[in-house]
């Protein structure tokens, strides 16, 4: 019993060593799994610390699933959902605010902006590290300003919709 309760004391102060945000340098790597309305796909994303609160980086997503409502109409090829309509790419500013808002050293939360391919929008991100090395994240994204104005068809609103993204990031 002894051993277990060292064990356990050892584990919890290596777990309250990580730190989610360390400032300038500081590198993020995230994969993991984008929902939205009529898809599901992959998200990956690197950030850089550029300074104490700051960092710039990309997120890109590629919808692997699709609604099939968005597959093989061969009546109306504006409702079939093809390679630009499955991929996006954005670069983002973030503001990492949680050493600002004194919620632990393992803890992040990061609202921020992107600029992508098909709109100018925001997202709301967290960040909680188990280790120095890995942790999981949660992000929500919406569109401020879609590029393309008027009615969209299902396929021209993917990637173009709010968003969810959740998995595993690391510390590089």
């Amino acid at each position: 019993m002894k051993k277990i309760i060292l064990g356990l004391a050892i584990l919890s102060i290596y777990f309250v060593n990580a730190q989610a945000y360390k400032g300038k340098y500081d590198r993020k790597f995230q994969v993991g799994f984008n929902a939205q309305e009529n898809a599901t796909g992959i998200n990956v994303s690197y950030d850089y610390g550029a300074g104490d609160n700051i960092s710039f980086g990309l997120s890109s997503t590629y919808l692997l699933s699709v609604n099939s409502a968005l597959l093989n109409n061969d009546g109306n090829d504006d409702f079939n959902a093809d390679i630009t309509d499955r991929f996006d790419i954005r670069a983002r500013f973030n503001a990492n605010l949680g050493n600002v808002i004194n919620v632990g050293y393992n803890f992040d939360v990061y609202p921020g902006l992107s600029l992508g391919l098909k709109n100018f929008g925001g997202h709301l991100g967290v960040r909680y590290f188990f280790t120095e090395g890995f942790g999981l994240y949660a992000e929500f994204n919406t569109p401020f300003s879609k590029y393309k104005t008027g009615t969209l068809t299902p396929a021209e609103m993917l990637n173009n919709q709010f968003t969810l993204n959740f998995g595993a990031s690391f510390n590089l």
